[in-house]
Parts: C-alpha cells; sequence; structure tokens
C-alpha cells in the first residue's frame, strides 16, 4: 500500500526524492506532449489548439491525480493496463492507416468543435500515466511525493506540447515521430500485461524515443509551405463580422 500520510517534517531525502520523480516526468513527458501536440492539431486552428491543450490537461490533471490515490487499487488490476495499451496502440494505428494528404503524409484524426479534442486530449494522458505512475511508485511510496511529482509533471506537460504545436509545422516528419512514440508506450503496456519479463528496461525505452524525436527533428518544411499552411488554417476558418454600433445589443 503507499503511504497517504504527510511526513511530520520534511528532509533531504525527501527533496531528493522529489528531484528524481520531476526528472522522471520531464523524460517520460516528451513522447506524451507531442502525441497530444499532434492530437490538437485535429483542430487546424492554433488558438483552438491552446484551448483544447489547456482545459484538456485541467482533466487530465484530475484523472492523473484520481490514478496516483488509486493507484495500489489499479495496479491490482490488468485490465487497466491492457485498455490503455489498446487505447494508445488504436489512436497510432487510425494515424498510420488515415488518408494521405497531397504531400504523402498522414494526418491526426479532424474535430469540428473544441468539446471533440478535449476527451481525447484527457485520456491519452491517462493512459500515458498508467506507465508514469508505475514508474513513480517504483520509486517512492508516498503519495504527497508521487502527487506533487505528478503535479510539477502536468505543467512541464503544457509547456512541452506547446512547443511541440509550433514544432509540427516546421519539422516533415515530426507527427510521425509522435505517433511511432504512442505506439512504443502502447507496447510497453501491452508487454506487462503479457508477462512483466517481456518489458524494455527504461533506458532502453528512452533511447528509442530520442532516436525516433532526432529523426522527427531531421528535417524542416519550407518557409513557403509553412506559410501555406497557416494560410489554408486561416481560411478555414469562418470570418466574424464586427458588431455595428447601431446594432441593436
Amino acid at each position: 500500500m503507499i503511504d497517504l500520510n504527510l511526513p511530520a517534517q520534511l528532509n533531504p531525502q525527501s527533496f531528493l526524492v522529489l528531484i528524481v520523480l520531476v526528472a522522471l516526468e520531464c523524460v517520460l513527458s516528451a513522447d506524451n506532449a507531442i502525441a497530444l501536440a499532434a492530437i490538437t492539431q485535429g483542430l487546424q486552428d492554433l488558438e483552438l489548439e491552446r484551448r483544447a491543450l489547456n482545459i484538456g490537461l485541467v482533466v487530465a490533471y484530475i484523472l492523473r491525480i484520481s490514478l496516483i490515490l488509486a493507484a495500489s487499487w489499479v495496479i491490482g488490476y490488468w485490465q487497466f493496463e491492457l485498455a490503455g495499451a489498446l487505447y494508445l496502440l488504436w489512436l497510432a494505428f487510425q494515424y498510420f492507416t488515415s488518408a494521405e494528404k497531397e504531400e504523402g503524409a498522414h494526418h491526426s484524426p479532424r474535430f469540428s468543435s473544441l468539446w471533440q479534442a478535449i476527451p481525447l486530449i484527457a485520456f491519452t494522458d491517462l493512459a500515458f500515466s498508467l506507465d508514469s505512475v508505475t514508474t513513480a511508485i517504483a520509486v517512492s511510496q508516498e503519495t504527497w511525493l508521487i502527487l506533487l511529482g505528478g503535479t510539477i509533471g502536468i505543467v512541464v506537460l503544457r509547456f512541452m506540447a506547446g512547443l511541440f504545436i509550433n514544432w509540427l509545422e516546421e519539422f516533415t516528419h515530426l507527427e510521425d515521430a509522435g505517433y511511432v512514440t504512442v505506439s512504443f508506450v502502447g507496447i510497453r503496456l501491452l508487454l506487462r500485461v503479457l508477462n512483466d519479463q517481456l518489458v524494455p528496461p527504461e533506458w532502453l525505452m528512452i533511447t528509442l524515443v530520442a532516436i525516433v524525436f532526432a529523426w522527427g527533428f531531421s528535417k524542416r518544411n519550407d518557409i513557403a509551405e509553412i506559410e501555406a499552411i497557416a494560410e489554408s488554417q486561416s481560411e478555414a476558418m469562418p470570418e466574424i463580422e464586427p458588431i455595428s454600433e447601431k446594432d441593436p445589443v
């Protein structure tokens, strides 16, 4: 069982464990951040994408805290990890089997409204959290430390996802790289369900993700292409006429 009680006084060891937890959250959030950024691209509007991330991650934070508090119960049921694995693998499958764009690349799901994207953002983070929370519990059994590490992690995740939103338009292979890492996490969760001995070590996963990210950042789009994408997105948005002073309130 995880200790739910806050310690009477903080000690250097607690701070050291917290630093380790935050570092783990930062490393493990990289693939999560690019996946969330790729999902929000389905809104095809920068302002809507940022709003979807803000609201979606608030919901995701509530789900993540609930997961941490119920971790000792959740870990006892392999069905949760199986559901998370199948969900992530389904996301990757949907992406790589989607119709290709004119330039021959796949695209993430498209949304007609903000509220269609938010549940997908929240549940994607929750599926990733099944892996990161299990790792955090292996480092510490003190729930208050894991909660604090998770809180800092969600802030880092929002910052990183915001960066990836801009980078996805700039780098040709980055969206593909994001969904490859989604499949990595899904396979890792699936292996954990089948046999713990089959789960690759953390250092191997981090190395694979780093290699995929390096490929994702290996080629930039032409500036003309980026401007054309931005122009097409702005043209897709309906124009809102300003309210005249003569119009009734």
